[in-house]
């Protein structure tokens, strides 16, 4: 279903894709209650509730995904918190492999995450991921998540890659619905985003636990 010869740009999520996502779910469905229970001097239960709250209010918009916003409205140092347990944050164990193959079949490896500039920088001192893209984005730098059509407008202006010839990996389906909506042609999600978690139900597109599974193909 993927035809590797055909496709020139993988353009790759990060937290869920190329890193566990064990790391985001800790912090923010873990740790940030805590913190904000201790803080405010409420339950963890109450806690959790107005946390709840307020993600579903900006859930997939920019605010979902930015620090400043999150501190400003907790009052609480959202990135020293994140310092403290970044040792959590690792690349999924089957990242490395399938870079690596794509860097050596020549294909334009591309990131784009609607992680804020710090989550990206945090991530990539502690992974060096970099090193394994041509190119990395945040979304924030286009204003606009990747739920919107609008960002892949501004980033095929700014990256000018072909939607025919194009490979985009994510871990969420309402991504992945924006990013046929746009034109890309070939699409995969990942089924298992946090090793910590049990396997997601991806509905309408070819998914993978494991993307050792393609470097066959690729290197063929």
């Amino acid at each position: 279903m993927l035809d590797w010869s055909q496709i020139d740009t993988i353009l790759l999520d990060m937290d869920g894709t190329i890193l566990d996502l064990h790391f985001d779910n800790y912090f923010w469905l873990t740790l940030l209650p805590q913190k904000y229970s201790e803080a405010n001097n409420i339950s963890l239960i109450q806690a959790h509730q107005e946390l709840t709250v307020l993600y579903h209010d900006v859930a997939g918009t920019i605010n979902w995904y930015c620090l400043d916003y999150w501190a400003k409205t907790t009052s609480l140092p959202i990135m020293q918190l994140k310092q403290e347990v970044a040792h959590l944050i690792q690349l999924r164990d089957d990242a490395v492999a399938f870079l690596l193959a794509l860097r050596k079949a020549n294909k334009n490896i591309v990131l784009v995450t609607n992680a804020h500039p710090d989550s990206l920088a945090l991530k990539i001192k502690k992974t060096q991921l970099d090193q394994y893209f041509d190119a990395l984005y945040s979304t924030h730098q286009f204003g606009i998540t990747k739920e919107s059509q609008l960002l892949w407008q501004r980033l095929q202006a700014h990256h000018n890659f072909q939607p025919e010839k194009t490979l985009f990996i994510d871990d969420s389906q309402v991504i992945l619905e924006s990013a046929q909506q746009f034109g890309i042609k070939y699409l995969l999600a990942v089924a298992n985003p946090d090793s910590k978690k049990a396997h997601n139900k991806i509905e309408g597109f070819l998914s993978t636990t494991d993307f050792t599974t393609f470097i066959p193909a690729i290197e063929s």
